[in-house]
């Protein structure tokens, strides 16, 4: 029986064509071919000294990797905080489309940045329908603003400039 699989016909495999010995030969010579790599990768890494430039770098960004707010620097809070920055106000459906994202994870890291003083949240109704607004504070600014300061000292230090 053949199919067709990425523009070629090829034979459809069937239950009668499984040869166990022929599986433990692959899986045996896969498992030679991966000691041997690992082998070779430690005998490699053994040969490079790092170079004293490579560790001035390294211990520069090591300093300023470690002064970065650690509230912002996950990725969906740096989303929330950027998109308020740029905007007055957004309101929690905008956050949740704005980042492709769901109500979970919104209202998690929203709590996390309201409860470190970054925005605010402002609940009320529109009709009946309830609306949330988050509001970035100045103290949530001034954190971003760091941040990113932090984050062009590690980008200069890794570059050398």
């Amino acid at each position: 029986m053949k199919k067709f699989v990425s523009g070629k016909w090829q034979r459809a495999f069937h239950f009668s064509d499984f040869n166990p010995f022929h599986l433990c030969c692959v899986l045996s010579s896969k498992r030679f071919m991966a000691r041997n790599n690992l082998a070779a990768a430690k005998e490699n890494q053994s040969k490079e000294m790092p170079k004293p430039q490579a560790l001035k770098v390294e211990k520069a960004a090591e300093n300023v990797s470690s002064e970065l707010d650690k509230i912002i620097h996950e990725r969906m809070r740096l989303g929330i905080i950027s998109a308020l920055a740029a905007n007055e106000t957004l309101s929690f459906t905008d956050l949740k489309n704005l980042l492709n994202t769901t109500d979970g994870n919104i209202s998690v890291h929203a709590r996390k940045l309201e409860d470190a003083g970054y925005l605010e949240c402002l609940k009320s109704f529109n009709g009946r329908v309830p609306l949330t607004e988050y509001k970035i504070t100045s103290d949530g600014r001034e954190a971003l603003n760091r941040y990113l300061n932090h984050m062009e000292a590690l980008i200069k230090a890794m570059k050398g400039k």
